[in-house]
């Protein structure tokens, strides 16, 4: 968890919680807390998407492009969550209706922060996704060349949904996910809160650990870092088995 994606080894354990806070409300922190309290891997979207293999990567993409498809988008969602006991963060928190329809008994918890801090923290990912350069850069690395295509899919679909970004964006975000779950399986809490309210959600005892405070935006950065480190060293190797070719080619030439 953090900056390994945890991975399913039961593929029968459910979702039980369906965390639906918007990114940068710290759904990190929320993830590891559910980690702790339900003893199982938790779908963590940023650590899954920057550290899962290529198929699983590519699923979510697939997941996307089949959001007008209900039949297939469930099947994939599925396939997606089979073995997880929690989910947070995008583009989990995407498909609300749908999680909720496989997973009946799970309970939603929102998020939520001040709103300005929250934007301040979110704002630059706005300006920086879906750069072409992104694409390129991360084509030839296994897994994450699929991740500029999933930030575009996940903006197309919120634009789709809510229309242009904005600092509303998490007030829109918390409504239309109390507007699509049962009254009965909503709840809404700030991590400043703790424990005891995801403890009393869930009917556990509080923990003797502090409460997790995991940076989404750290943690983002750390493996964006390690990301473009990987990134580098295979386009060094390609440049560098290309320069040795035409060496080559060129010896074979005089």
């Amino acid at each position: 968890m953090g900056g390994a994606a945890s991975i399913p080894t039961d593929k029968s354990r459910t979702l039980r919680v369906i965390g639906a806070g918007y990114s940068r409300t710290g759904t990190l922190s929320m993830a590891l807390a559910l980690e702790t309290l339900l003893e199982g891997p938790v779908m963590h979207g940023g650590s899954q998407l920057l550290g899962r293999e290529d198929a699983y990567v590519k699923l979510w993409s697939r997941i996307f492009s089949a959001r007008k498809n209900r039949p297939l988008l469930l099947k994939l969602l599925k396939e997606a969550t089979a073995g997880f006991v929690a989910i947070t963060d995008a583009p989990g928190n995407c498909f609300m209706p749908e999680l909720l329809e496989l997973y009946p008994d799970a309970q939603v918890i929102c998020v939520h922060r001040d709103p300005a801090r929250w934007w301040q923290s979110w704002e630059p990912v706005t300006r920086t996704a879906g750069q072409a350069i992104l694409n390129l850069l991360m084509a030839p690395v296994p897994g994450k060349r699929w991740y500029p295509r999933l930030v575009t899919q996940f903006l197309e679909m919120q634009g789709e949904q809510f229309g242009a970004m904005g600092p509303g964006r998490m007030e829109q975000h918390n409504a239309w996910v109390e507007s699509v779950t049962p009254k009965e399986r909503f709840w809404m809490m700030e991590l400043s809160q703790g424990w005891e309210p995801l403890c009393r959600v869930l009917r556990k005892p509080v923990p003797e650990e502090p409460f997790p405070r995991a940076n989404d935006a750290e943690a983002v950065e750390a493996l964006a870092g390690q990301l473009m480190l990987q990134a580098g060293k295979i386009w060094a190797a390609i440049f560098l088995v290309f320069g040795i070719s035409v060496w080559i080619l060129s010896k074979l030439r005089l």
